[in-house]
């Protein structure tokens, strides 16, 4: 078992009982990387998780709309011990001066690189109501009622 713990957040587009999520998730050597700025580059996630151990692949996250990076990616390692140290050691720290959020991932399938959010970015995008230069401005909701107001 790994000392890295699951954290309680579960996929809720899972294909698959719970039971099988979590013993995927047990095994994984794929990590979820959150908050990401939408100007991050796929060779600085290269650079940065490549200290942890041999990268198998990185997934960028994609806006299903538009095609452009929306602020998440997956990180395949070939070790569920190097993905364990990307838990460990780049989990909370900066990229793009942005806190990034590592992840246990339960494997990426193709599909999952698309946001899920109705403008076809992430969810969470949909709902901000700062202003984040790293995240393409404002929230979508909130850019749409300044857009219908003017």
């Amino acid at each position: 078992m790994s000392s890295i713990e699951l954290s309680s957040y579960r996929d809720q587009h899972f294909r698959g009982s719970r039971a099988e999520q979590e013993r995927l998730l047990k095994l994984s050597s794929t990590v979820y990387i959150g908050n990401l700025s939408f100007y991050t580059t796929e060779e600085q996630i290269y650079e940065l998780f490549m200290k942890c151990g041999d990268l198998k692949r990185v997934i960028m996250g994609l806006d299903k709309v538009t095609k452009t990076p929306c602020g998440f990616c997956f990180v395949e390692y070939y070790t569920r011990g190097n993905a364990e140290n990307s838990i460990r050691y780049i989990n909370g720290t900066r990229l793009d001066d942005r806190i990034v959020r590592a992840d246990w991932d339960a494997g990426f399938k193709e599909g999952r690189q698309y946001g899920r959010g109705k403008s076809g970015g992430q969810v969470r995008d949909e709902y901000r109501k700062d202003y984040d230069t790293g995240r393409g401005g404002w929230g979508k909701l909130l850019e749409h009622r300044m857009e219908t107001n003017t």
